[in-house]
C-alpha cells in the first residue's frame, strides 16, 4: 500500500490571514499505513487538517460534518470544505472532480475500512 498525494487548486475564503482571491495549491494526502480511515488536506502555509475519509465522501453527496470539519456540495461542480479552529474559520472551495479523483485513488490504494 502506498501513500496517495494529489495536488489540487482551491479558492480559500477565511477570516484568518490566509484568505486568497485566486486559486491556491492545496495538497490532498492519504496514508493507508498510518491511518486508513483518514485523509489530510494541506492548506498554504502550515495549515493541515486530518478528518474521516467517509466524511469527505458523504459530504460530496449531501451536507455532512464532524467536529471542526464540514463538507457539502456546492452546485453541480463544486464542493466546499469548512474548517473551524481557535484562529478562525477557513472555507475552501474545490472542483468536485478533483476530490472524486482523490477518493478513487485512496480506494485503489486500499480497501475501504468500515466502522
Amino acid at each position: 500500500m502506498s501513500v496517495v498525494e494529489q495536488y489540487a487548486r482551491a479558492h480559500i475564503v477565511s477570516d484568518a490571514d490566509i484568505a486568497q482571491d485566486e486559486a491556491v495549491p492545496v495538497v490532498l494526502r492519504y496514508d493507508p499505513e498510518t491511518d486508513p480511515r483518514s485523509v489530510r488536506v494541506g492548506l498554504p502555509g502550515t495549515h493541515e487538517w486530518t478528518f474521516s475519509r467517509a466524511l469527505l465522501e458523504q459530504g460530496l453527496r449531501a451536507p455532512a460534518g464532524s467536529g471542526a470539519v464540514r463538507v457539502w456540495p456546492c452546485g453541480r461542480v463544486q464542493a466546499v470544505l469548512e474548517f473551524h479552529s481557535p484562529q478562525g474559520v477557513s472555507v475552501v472551495q474545490f472542483e468536485q472532480k478533483a476530490l472524486l479523483r482523490f477518493l478513487r485513488r485512496t480506494y485503489m490504494a486500499t480497501a475501504p475500512v468500515r466502522g
